[in-house]
């Protein structure tokens, strides 16, 4: 973590990377990654709901996707953004927000690479934020772990 200049302004980035590894064929986590139904049962804060309804995904390098979060009382939480690479079942680059324009509010570059191991996936996600000062890079973080542990409910069943 630290900051870079950009121009004659500075810009907070943070980086980090997260290593899991899935009880699942690494093709069953990509779908978790990449369909609408699969991505809706463990993407997000438990507290929220991200209804498959609310999911967009155009899983095509250039594509964007979208998720709205729903809450109590109406509470809605819109993000997305646009995939650069994706090469299934191995690989996938997504922005949330847009890192090469992040106006005020944070925006990054997320990588996520599934190999398989025996029977399992590892997966290795990696993080890249843009105007993200070091708070909320812990909090994205913690909060991206809590969403692994769902992932790891999900496709641990068959």
């Amino acid at each position: 973590m630290g900051s870079r200049t950009k121009g004659s302004t500075m810009t907070e980035t943070a980086e980090y990377e997260i290593t899991r590894i899935f009880d699942a064929p690494r093709e069953r986590v990509f779908a978790a990654w990449t369909e609408p139904e699969r991505f809706a049962r463990w993407f997000g804060p438990r507290d929220l709901a991200a209804p498959a309804d609310r999911i967009g995904m155009d899983v095509r390098p250039g594509g964007a996707w979208e998720v709205t979060f729903v809450g109590e009382g109406g509470f809605e939480v819109p993000l997305g953004g646009v995939y650069r690479e994706v090469a299934a079942p191995g690989r996938l680059v997504f922005t949330t927000g847009d890192p090469d324009d992040p106006g005020d509010g944070p925006a990054s570059v997320v990588t996520v690479s599934l190999d398989v191991d025996g029977g399992r996936t590892l997966m290795r996600f990696h993080q890249y934020g843009v105007n993200t000062p070091p708070e909320h890079a812990e909090q994205a973080q913690a909060g991206w772990i809590e969403f692994f542990d769902r992932l790891a409910e999900l496709v641990s069943r068959a």
